[in-house]
C-alpha cells in the first residue's frame, strides 16, 4: 500500500445572476453566485486538484480546460465523480478529503452535513471520510471585502 496526499486551492469571484452551489450544493439564502466557466463550485474544485494532485495525474486545467466548450456550466460533481472513475483506473482509492472554505457571507454551517453527503456519494467513499470546515478572512484581502470564495483542500489516496 502506498497512501499519498494532495493539496488543491480555488477561488471564484462573486457574479450576479448565477446560482451559488459549494460543494454540490445550491446554497439558497445568497443573493449571487460564483463567476466560472462551469457551475464555479470552488470548493468541488479544490477537492479535484487535491485528489489529481495526491495521484500524481495533474490537474483540473489539463482535464477540463475553460478554453473546451464541452466544460461550459458543467455540474462541478460529475467532474469529481469522473476524476474518481479516473483515479480508479490508475490503481488509486480515495481514503479521505479535507476542505476549508473560506468566505465571509453567507453562512455555510447550516449546509456542512449536505455538503459532506453529497461529495462523499459523487467520490464513492463514507461521508464520515470527508471532512468540510468554514471560516472567515477576518475582513482582510478580496474575500475578506465579499468579493468572492476561496476553498483549500487535501485528499488522501492509496494504492
Amino acid at each position: 500500500m502506498s497512501a499519498r496526499s494532495g493539496i488543491g486551492y480555488d477561488s471564484h469571484r462573486f457574479a450576479d445572476g448565477r446560482k451559488l452551489i459549494l460543494g454540490g450544493v445550491e446554497i439558497t439564502e445568497a443573493e449571487r453566485g460564483l463567476s466560472g466557466h462551469s457551475d464555479a463550485d470552488a470548493l468541488t474544485h479544490a477537492l479535484i486538484d487535491a485528489l489529481l494532485g495526491a495521484a500524481g495525474l495533474g490537474d483540473i486545467g489539463q482535464h477540463f480546460p475553460d478554453t473546451d466548450e464541452r466544460w461550459r456550466n458543467a455540474d462541478s460533481l460529475g467532474l469529481l465523480a469522473e476524476v474518481c472513475t479516473f483515479l480508479d483506473e490508475h490503481g488509486w482509492s480515495v481514503v479521505h478529503v479535507d476542505a476549508t472554505v473560506i468566505c465571509e457571507t453567507p453562512k455555510l454551517g447550516p449546509h456542512r452535513d449536505e455538503m459532506r453527503e453529497t461529495l462523499a456519494s459523487a467520490i464513492g467513499i463514507n461521508r464520515l471520510e470527508v471532512n468540510v470546515k468554514f471560516t472567515t478572512n477576518e475582513g482582510m484581502g478580496a474575500i475578506g471585502r465579499g468579493e468572492g470564495i476561496a476553498a483549500l483542500a487535501v485528499a488522501t489516496v492509496d494504492r
